[in-house]
């Protein structure tokens, strides 16, 4: 194998590494919050994602919801400022089935809306 090869693999990190490096390692402040950044970003996705799967503006989800257009906006851009009850009261409003599971250590608990039905 030429040494240039060996030398551009030697350099290439995973996104993990690259986290870790440029971020902060998992369970650092700034790792925690990057984290939750994303996370409110990849929900503020799902929400619209899910909205434009039913066919409705962002006017008429907040119709059902009971707020203004502009929140619901908001809430696509980034759901930061989302409690689990507004979560659920959006994609119940969309008629989605969400789900959230838990982990601990090896083990995965998950709990989906209609598990406590």
């Amino acid at each position: 194998m030429n040494t240039n090869v060996k030398q551009q693999k030697k350099n290439v990190l995973t996104l993990s590494e690259l986290k870790d490096k440029y971020v902060g390692v998992v369970g650092s402040t700034l790792r925690n919050e990057f984290e939750h950044e994303l996370n409110m970003e990849l929900l503020g996705r799902m929400i619209k994602a899910t909205r434009r799967h039913r066919n409705l503006t962002q006017l008429e989800l907040g119709e059902r919801l009971g707020v203004g257009k502009a929140q619901i906006s908001k809430w696509e851009t980034s759901a930061n400022n989302l409690t689990v009850d507004t979560i659920v009261r959006v994609f119940t409003a969309l008629g989605a089935e969400i789900g959230f599971n838990v982990r601990v250590g090896d083990s995965r608990i998950e709990l989906s809306e209609s598990n406590h039905k």
